[in-house]
């Protein structure tokens, strides 16, 4: 757990850095430049390497040392920060006029870099922690990533005003060497390595096929994964449309307040998951937690009200961290820790594929279909309009509604698949109660050896599951 500590320590730091600079720089964008699309594309190549490279980041965790994977992934992402600043530097010496696609280059290189840490970190950690401290684990990590985000905006807003963006940038910089020092005076265990990988014959093709095969002929873990990237859409479209949801009724000073109220309810998820762990049956506390979100979504089709958003928003998000252990959890203690960067990988991409469909669909929808069947005199104003109301935001409140019926429909699906609801049990653990350190194992005598070699093999973890 020490070595766990150290290394999320210097994590958290990194990514409160990255959280100022995401704020900072994303605000410098839309008022120079005015363009929501401007805006949005700044957003669309910081998250592009993750959806492109996570299977080759994968590869490459399962195959090389991990801790220097991690290393590699944060020198190159300071390096893209460094990038930021120099295009600010050209600014101020005179050689050109920032234009918003100057920016696109460097956060393509410090996302691509980035991308390599994920599935470095994320495989290793079942060989870090204790099975009964994994659920804590993944609490902190949650926890982690909820201060960063309430923290990173307050903090870059009042940094603005005295150090500015190009300060910002530097401490954002500064942060990584928490996080690369961090990894210097660690080491990591190593996952068993077949003789053909260490032969160097395997091709990245047939290692990443490998990962995928793992998941699709273990139907429990690929019905989890469907359901966990249904539910990423859902959340995903959520996220997109709370803001139009508040400013069509109210102001950006509520919306402020009602995201501040959020952020807090998912501080205090993340709280309760590294104290806690989760429950013991997590597939079980998937599927309730996901129900409790899916019955929050209904009350923004209420008359609007700051006060009942802001608290529907904070049990919404406190449901976040939660629901992430626990399928954290089962990922890692089912995979093998020798494909557990393939895996995670191979999550991450299907994930993260889903946020750039949201990206791409929630505001033509919003503005091309939803606002206009609502509208005063829209399709629906005699209909569903007098149940919720018409005009601006009812739309959005429209698909709020949808959305908790796909929610709800995801949990029943989940629920009322066996393999999916029962692959806690079904699936052989892959990792020990304990990590372990390796050994020298001590030579048998050849009689009990030659015995032992003509004993009938073991199945591969997991082949016995149906």
């Amino acid at each position: 757990m020490r070595t766990f500590g150290a290394v999320w320590l210097g994590q958290f730091i990194s990514m409160l850095g990255s959280s100022l600079t995401t704020f900072a720089l994303g605000a410098y964008v839309y008022q120079t430049s005015g363009s929501v699309t401007g805006f949005a594309l700044v957003g669309f190549f910081g998250s592009l390497p993750m959806v492109l490279l996570s299977p080759l980041a994968g590869v490459l965790a399962d195959r090389w040392d991990r801790r220097k994977l991690m290393l590699v992934g944060d020198l190159g992402a300071a390096l893209g920060i460094f990038l930021i600043w120099g295009v600010f530097a050209g600014q101020d010496a005179g050689w050109w006029t920032i234009k918003v696609w100057y920016f696109y280059g460097p956060l393509l290189i410090g996302s691509a870099f980035s991308t390599l840490c994920f599935p470095a970190w994320s495989s290793t950690v079942p060989l870090l922690v204790p099975r009964k401290h994994l659920g804590r684990a993944s609490g902190m990590t949650e926890l982690s990533a909820a201060i960063a985000q309430i923290a990173g905006p307050l903090i870059a807003s009042a940094l603005l005003g005295s150090i500015g963006l190009r300060g910002i940038l530097l401490v954002d910089a500064i942060s990584y060497i928490f996080a690369i020092g961090a990894l210097f005076f660690v080491r990591f265990p190593m996952p068993p390595r077949d003789a053909t990988k260490k032969a160097g014959q395997r091709s990245l093709k047939a290692d990443l096929v490998e990962g995928w095969k793992f998941i699709r002929e273990r139907p429990g873990l690929f019905g989890l994964m469907v359901f966990i990237t249904t539910s990423g859409f859902i959340v995903g479209m959520v996220m997109l449309l709370i803001n139009p949801l508040v400013l069509a009724f109210s102001d950006i000073d509520h919306l402020k307040w009602i995201a501040s109220v959020a952020g807090i309810g998912g501080l205090a998820g993340g709280l309760l998951t590294s104290i806690w762990g989760g429950p013991q049956r997590r597939v079980l506390g998937i599927a309730a937690l996901s129900l409790v979100s899916g019955l929050i979504l209904p009350l923004a089709a209420l008359p609007p009200s700051v006060p009942l958003i802001a608290v529907s928003a904070a049990v919404f998000v406190f449901t976040f961290p939660l629901i992430s252990a626990c399928n954290q959890f089962v990922w890692q203690t089912k995979v093998p820790p020798e494909l557990q960067g393939r895996v995670a990988a191979l999550r991450r991409v299907v994930f993260q594929a889903m946020g750039l469909v949201v990206s791409l669909l929630g505001g033509v929808l919003a503005d091309q279909v939803f606002e206009p069947l609502m509208a005063t005199d829209g399709a629906l104003a005699s209909s569903v309009g007098r149940v919720i109301g018409t005009g601006q935001g009812r739309g959005v409140a429209l698909m709020f509604v949808m959305l908790s019926v796909m929610m709800l429909t995801n949990v029943v699906v989940l629920w009322l698949s066996p393999r999916a609801r029962n692959v806690e049990s079904e699936l052989p653990d892959a990792l020990p109660a304990q990590p372990q350190k390796p050994h020298v194992p001590t030579p048998m005598p050849a009689d009990i050896a030659a015995d032992v070699g003509a004993a009938p093999r073991l199945a591969t973890t997991g082949s016995t599951e149906t």
